[in-house]
């Protein structure tokens, strides 16, 4: 029994992960305001930020479960694969239906938007494609235990699960709201997060080394600007978090590959 403790915890990753899908395609509320020139503003629907928060609550969850095998030593091949299962639709799936929701917003606030061709709609689904892919890729290599090559599945979905809040619970920097809602930056983001994803960039894991500030060092950075950005901008904090890890990472490269 002690065994399935873990698995058990991924499984509620999953089925956080099918409350964020369902909670991301039930955004028919959309309010639109407009002048005679038709610039238009809007509200986020309040079920797509809830999307994204349990997107958050499965992220935690993904940190639990193997917390808890490395506690109970009760890894396994079928946890690691059952992990990846589950990773996909919370990390994956969903930030793509996201993306596909932003990018329906991102065309509603033009003149005729709302007769929107799929085929325009249809890219955000090449990040759930990507993210099969790294997750595939992660748990064929045995090198990627001290360090990633790609950026990690759950890093991108928490990065795309972030914007709903930022723009439902507002930000006092409204052109970035006004950017997150551009059709052309959501195309950039999908082909940039993407290509990130099935990348062999050397990027640092963020597990700690037995508490060593040498070894722990980069990590301990990336946590004091979290803390930092937390305080003061809240929900963006998570891009800047995100960017952040990229570059301290790419300034201790041998730290991601030793």
């Amino acid at each position: 029994m002690k065994k399935q403790i873990p698995n058990l915890f991924t499984l509620i990753n999953l089925i956080f992960g099918c409350i964020a899908v369902v909670m991301a395609l039930q955004t028919d509320n959309i309010n639109i305001y407009t002048n005679d020139e038709f610039n238009s503003s809007f509200n986020v629907p309040e079920k797509l930020a809830f999307a994204s928060l349990f997107i958050f609550a499965a992220a935690a969850v993904d940190f639990l479960d193997g917390f808890v095998a490395r506690l109970f030593q009760t890894s396994s091949e079928m946890g690691k694969q059952l992990d990846s299962l589950a990773d996909v639709v919370s990390f994956g799936v969903c930030p793509a239906v996201i993306l596909y929701q932003l990018l329906r917003l991102s065309f509603i606030k033009e003149e005729n938007g709302l007769d929107v061709a799929f085929a325009w709609l249809l890219p955000a689904f090449i990040l759930a494609a990507a993210a099969a892919y790294r997750l595939a890729k992660f748990n064929l290599d045995p090198s990627q235990h001290f360090g990633f090559k790609g950026v990690p599945t759950p890093a991108v979905g928490l990065l795309v699960a972030s914007f709903p809040l930022i723009l439902h619970y507002g930000s006092s920097f409204h052109y970035i709201n006004e950017i997150m809602i551009n059709k052309w930056f959501l195309y950039g983001l999908i082909i940039t997060l993407s290509s990130l994803m099935v990348s062999n960039l050397p990027l640092i894991a963020l597990k700690f080394s037995g508490f060593s500030v040498k070894n722990d060092f980069p990590k301990l950075i990336l946590m004091g600007i979290g803390i930092v950005s937390v305080l003061f901008l809240k929900w963006l904090a998570v891009p800047i978090i995100f960017v952040a890890y990229i570059l301290i990472s790419l300034t201790f490269k041998n730290k991601a590959t030793t």
